[in-house]
């Protein structure tokens, strides 16, 4: 299913993370599982912050998406289905 993740992380810890390397080396590894569609990055609510489409096969699969982001940048994480314009004219029945 595809699903639209939302990514935000403290200054403070994520100051850490673009310093150490954590940062890049998180988004690396999660291109490299997830594959995703598309990866923004911006601000969200003054903090660093991202927006992930990709395919999650099975609920189960959540925690080893988030985790991740969890310990590595204290980040907050928002998931949730979404659909492309051919997904919202076939769930309407045209």
């Amino acid at each position: 299913m595809r699903m639209m993740a939302r990514i935000s992380n403290p200054t403070v810890r994520g100051n850490e993370a673009v310093s150490d390397g954590t940062n890049a080396r998180l988004i690396q590894e999660m291109v490299q599982r997830w594959q995703p569609e598309a990866m923004y990055f911006g601000v969200i609510d003054g903090r660093r912050g991202a927006y992930v489409v990709f395919d999650l096969k099975d609920a189960s699969d959540i925690p080893a998406f988030c985790e991740p982001l969890y310990q590595g940048l204290d980040a907050e994480v928002d998931i949730f289905p979404v659909m492309i314009a051919e997904d919202l004219q076939k769930g309407l029945g045209g």
